[in-house]
């Protein structure tokens, strides 16, 4: 389960990079009564997503080139610099050298060996999200990879993460915690994309899971608003119900009821 604790190797931070940002305040304010903050003129637009006055994601425009609308999730390091250098030598690209935001904190950004973008973030001033798992907050994070073996391998190399597969009917799961968690720590999985998946031009890369109060009633409401459908809404005993969606822009992301402990 996800915490704000934010230990090494956890998420703890997460935003969107939309090539209009006005848009994409209106469509997730509107899907998880969010309010927007800007972080400022300093900022290039750049601002936060808040529920209840607690950041819960950002928002921003899109700065690499060639980069398309996207959730980004960042992971906590305690030293960006060492941590690109496990990047490089575990095989991964550097797209953002790290660099330093103000007094808030140091941050880079990667594309794993298998192609799926993901960030880090070493906290300063702000330590990273100020709230998770709760109702419109992030809840769970899941990367699907060409090559889960080898994506497996390069996390473990860089994080030191720890690896429980799962099977399933369409394969194996693999659930990922902190170095040193316990069974009660996982943060997000690891999946192997399929061959159909591959073949509609589907490329490795990392999921943000919202919780929900209903994921049906948020997935109707996302549609009106303009996404479309992924994944239809699903339920996996003793995980909770959830669905896939895009945004109006193309940006990937779900959402889940989780379930309730025994269920």
């Amino acid at each position: 389960m996800l915490t704000t604790q934010y230990v090494p190797g956890s998420p703890n931070w997460l935003d969107l990079g939309s090539p209009d940002t006005t848009a994409s305040e209106n469509f997730y304010t509107g899907l998880f009564g969010w309010t927007f903050a800007s972080a400022g003129p300093e900022a290039g637009g750049y601002g936060f997503f808040q529920q209840d006055g607690r950041t819960v994601a950002a928002l921003g425009p899109l700065t690499e080139d060639g980069a398309e609308p996207a959730w980004t999730i960042y992971f906590t390091s305690t030293d960006a610099d060492r941590t690109t250098a496990l990047v490089e030598g575990g095989g991964g690209k550097v797209r953002v050298a790290p660099f330093d935001i103000f007094t808030n904190g140091r941050m880079a950004g990667f594309t794993d060996p298998t192609g799926a973008e993901f960030a880090i973030w070493q906290p300063g001033d702000t330590r990273g999200l100020d709230a998770v798992t709760a109702p419109g907050t992030l809840c769970w994070t899941e990367c699907y990879s060409t090559d889960a073996e080898a994506a497996k391998a390069f996390y473990r190399a860089v994080f030191g993460w720890q690896e429980q597969d799962v099977p399933f009917d369409a394969g194996t799961y693999t659930v990922v915690t902190p170095a040193g968690g316990g069974t009660g720590d996982g943060q997000g999985g690891i999946m192997q994309l399929g061959p159909e998946q591959t073949a509609a031009g589907t490329t490795s890369h990392w999921l943000p899971y919202f919780e929900v109060p209903d994921t049906d009633a948020t997935v109707a409401k996302a549609e009106k608003l303009g996404a479309t459908v992924r994944l239809p809404a699903m339920d996996m005993h003793g995980v909770g119900r959830f669905a896939q969606l895009v945004d109006p822009h193309g940006a990937v992301f779900a959402v889940i009821t989780s379930a309730a402990p025994g269920e």
